[in-house]
């Protein structure tokens, strides 16, 4: 296959999905999207005609059973990624799969059962990990640059909450928003969590709140090796898109800070300022999305291995659950804990 284009087929044609779309056909010459599928017909439809994908469809059975597809990209709902991860493994195609995998241990178990059966690659999106500046980060930990990891602080703020409509459905801010900063925790400090302490309210809206959620959060990490961290959440950062890291060590400091539209300061006789921070995911991630499905399709024309495997996009979700727990209950919770229940 290596010497071949690969052909894709794509499971959801909204916002990331067309995202995935776009590169697959503008930017990546060793592949090529097939046929594109959505519950919706016409956002399938409209998806296809402004990628020049050959074919369109409401089923994504029709895109799990294709004879030319050679990878799925589930880019759908996650209550709809299981049923889909079946079928494709079952006919036998690599699977890029959006985080989460599923928001219950049982049904990602399913999931990823059925890929080492079927033998397939299968990559979960948790695209950070292909940031230029988180990967910096993890590499001066990897190189020792900063010495052994003794405290981790991750910001993690979005400009604005979601529709009410999407939180109610998210599975709720430690499984839709904190799961990436619980998955860049791992990454960045090279190491496991094995218990956490969260609390937070409902802040900004007290319609989430009503909702079942909070807007405002804060998780306290232990790492096994004796690291310590703290992740912030807020769904509202009314200054922009906030993403902020630093691991300290023994030997010094690895820390990023907010990406910019430009790198303009402007000084004068009152203060010296500059303009706001990007303001959306996309605008931020862009470059780390495509990076992720570059890999992506390397490793499903060479056959493996995956750049980020379903165990790895597993932890995260058992750290979420964990959390959850530990906002209602008002307690620390380890992860060995949320394993046995």
């Amino acid at each position: 296959m290596e010497d071949r284009i690969l052909k894709l087929g794509l499971v959801g044609a909204g916002r990331i999905g067309r995202v995935h779309a776009e590169h697959l056909q503008r930017h990546l010459a060793g592949a090529a999207l097939v046929i594109v599928a959505d519950a919706h017909e016409a956002v399938a439809r409209d998806c296809a005609a402004r990628l020049q994908i050959p074919e369109a469809t409401a089923d994504y059975r029709r895109v799990t059973d294709h004879p030319d597809v050679d990878a799925v990209l589930i880019c759908s709902p996650t209550d709809t990624h299981l049923e889909v991860i079946l079928a494709a493994a079952a006919a036998g195609k690599h699977i890029f799969c959006e985080k989460p995998i599923d928001s219950d241990l049982g049904r990602i178990d399913r999931a990823l059962a059925a890929v080492r059966q079927a033998q397939v690659v299968f990559q979960v999106g948790f695209n950070r990990r292909f940031d230029a500046n988180f990967r910096r980060v993890r590499r001066a930990v990897v190189d020792g640059e900063i010495g052994t990891p003794h405290q981790l602080h991750l910001i993690s703020r979005d400009p604005a909450p979601p529709p009410l409509s999407y939180i109610r459905q998210s599975g709720g801010i430690f499984t839709d928003m904190t799961i990436h900063d619980f998955d860049m925790a791992r990454f960045l400090v090279g190491d496991e969590v094995v218990r956490l302490y969260a609390t937070g309210a409902a802040l900004v809206d007290p319609k989430i709140g009503e909702a079942g959620d909070i807007d405002t959060a804060t998780i306290l990490l232990e790492f096994a090796q004796g690291a310590v961290g703290v992740i912030e959440n807020s769904r509202r950062a009314v200054y922009g898109y906030d993403q902020r890291v630093e691991v300290f060590g023994s030997g010094g400091s690895a820390r990023i800070d907010n990406n910019y539209p430009n790198t303009a300061i402007l000084s004068g006789a009152k203060m010296v300022r500059r303009d706001l921070p990007l303001n959306f995911f996309m605008e931020r991630y862009l470059s780390s999305y495509l990076l992720e499905m570059e890999q992506f399709v390397e490793a499903a024309r060479r056959g493996g291995p995956s750049p980020l495997s379903g165990e790895e996009g597993r932890i995260p979700v058992v750290m979420a659950i964990a959390a959850r727990k530990s906002w209602e209950l008002k307690r620390p919770v380890t992860l060995a804990e949320i394993e046995r229940s």
